[in-house]
């Protein structure tokens, strides 16, 4: 039996743009016997030409979603679990695989440009600047699933970072109170709707009227929050370099 074949494939569709799934990732999805991808989230043109046989996940269960991979597996067919993003982020992922280990079915991972890059991406710059910030964290609010307690956002808040917030636009206020338990009221924001896709939108702020230009622009869904001093960097030169290509920075690759 065909070993690469009889297995089941975790592949991140990237942002939404259909450039942003990786060659690997590619070659799998087109090679595919069944595909189950992320509803609305998965970008239409990745499923043009293939001659699989498509399920949007949108309406399914996690019960029905396994039955149909079990199927699929035991019929010896090359199964393609889509995902929206990077999967390894807040891809649902892990009680998928729980329940494929339990059945002895095997899986890959395959990896892909997460929404929180492509909106770096999108703005032209690094999360991570010299002196202003070094640390990037993802997270989000709780809602309807909750979070851990340590994890809250005030508490994250305090560190100061870089930060990318997902599924949380529709709390906004919320999110605003929360991240001001630790950022000042003038922190650069900024939210990107639908990053990648043709319809993006980008709304700049701080933390004072973010949650109000948000509201003005309509934006309920799809969208991350940046946060952080080194947005700052998108608009204003900050001045701050690192000392890897510093003149006088000396290494094992130059003298």
């Amino acid at each position: 039996m065909d070993t690469e074949k009889n297995r089941v494939y975790f592949i991140g569709a990237g942002a939404g743009d259909p450039g942003l799934i990786t060659l690997k990732g590619r070659r799998l999805l087109d090679s595919a016997d069944v595909v189950i991808y992320a509803g609305s989230l998965v970008n239409p043109a990745l499923l043009e030409g293939l001659s699989a046989s498509l399920h949007d996940s949108a309406g399914m269960t996690l019960d029905e979603i396994i039955s149909l991979i079990r199927k699929s597996f035991e019929t010896g067919k090359r199964t393609v679990r889509l995902h929206t993003g990077d999967p390894c982020l807040y891809g649902a992922i892990s009680e998928q695989i729980e329940r494929l280990r339990e059945l002895g079915i095997p899986y890959e991972v395959v990896p892909g440009v997460s929404s929180a890059m492509a909106g770096a991406a999108a703005l032209g710059q690094e999360l991570t600047i010299p002196e202003v910030s070094q640390t990037v964290i993802f997270t989000r609010i709780e809602g309807r699933t909750p979070v851990p307690e340590k994890e809250k956002l005030a508490a994250l808040a305090r560190h100061g970072a870089s930060m990318v917030i997902f599924l949380s636009i529709g709390m906004m206020e919320r999110v605003t109170e929360a991240l001001l338990k630790g950022y000042a009221e003038d922190t650069p924001v900024v939210v990107i709707e639908k990053v990648s896709w043709p319809e993006e939108r980008i709304i700049r702020g701080t933390l004072k009227d973010i949650a109000s230009l948000v509201k003005e622009a309509g934006i309920k869904k799809t969208a991350l929050i940046y946060v952080g001093d080194a947005l700052r960097a998108s608009g204003t030169p900050l001045g701050k370099e690192s000392r890897l290509y510093h003149k006088d920075f000396r290494h094992g690759y130059r003298r």
